[in-house]
């Protein structure tokens, strides 16, 4: 079936996994686990746990980057190091970046310690006004959305309210699913 509209594809909320504002980063690398293994009819698995607030509302997003992140609390003073490849600045300035501010010296020292005492509000990412899309929105506004924006996937809302996840890697499905229907 074709999709054409974000409803169509995204992920329900539901589905997806959650955790409360205060939770411990070993307990969203739990939720986040716990998420993959339910999602067994989706050719992929979720790479990001969703935060919400007392009353429910998702407030946040952690990715398997964010978990990386957070074990070194000095990456939170380098800034976005990703954009640095982009402007074509290549490994050997982000390896002395790296040795410069001593990056990376023991991230796995302590993990058990690490991961009850982060807290997810402390790392999370909070969405900012280009990763919502309406779920009524067409597939094509939302790739637009997705390849001149940062974000891997977009939330999706109905009447102001987050209803599902829009992911990067279904709409990539969806799109080379059409192009293998093409008869060249």
């Amino acid at each position: 079936m074709v999709k054409n509209t974000v409803k169509e594809l995204m992920v329900p909320l539901s589905e997806y996994a959650t955790v409360p504002e205060d939770a411990s980063l070993y307990e969203a690398v739990l939720a986040l686990e716990e998420a993959q293994e339910r999602s067994t009819d989706r050719p992929y698995k979720h790479r990001a746990v969703l935060v919400c607030d007392a009353t429910g509302r998702v407030v946040g997003k952690v990715s398997q980057l964010d978990v990386l992140r957070a074990l070194e609390p000095k990456y939170k003073g380098v800034g976005d190091v990703g954009l640095l490849s982009r402007f074509g600045f290549g490994p050997e300035l982000i390896r002395a970046i790296t040795r410069e501010l001593s990056l990376l010296d023991k991230p796995l020292d302590d993990l058990c310690k690490k991961a009850a005492r982060i807290r997810v509000r402390d790392i999370m990412h909070s969405p900012s006004a280009g990763e919502y899309v309406e779920e009524t929105a067409s597939l094509n506004e939302a790739i637009h959305q997705l390849v001149m924006g940062p974000h891997q996937s977009l939330l999706v809302t109905r009447r102001g309210e987050i209803v599902g996840i829009l992911r990067l890697t279904d709409v990539y499905v969806e799109v080379s699913e059409r192009i293998k229907a093409c008869e060249l």
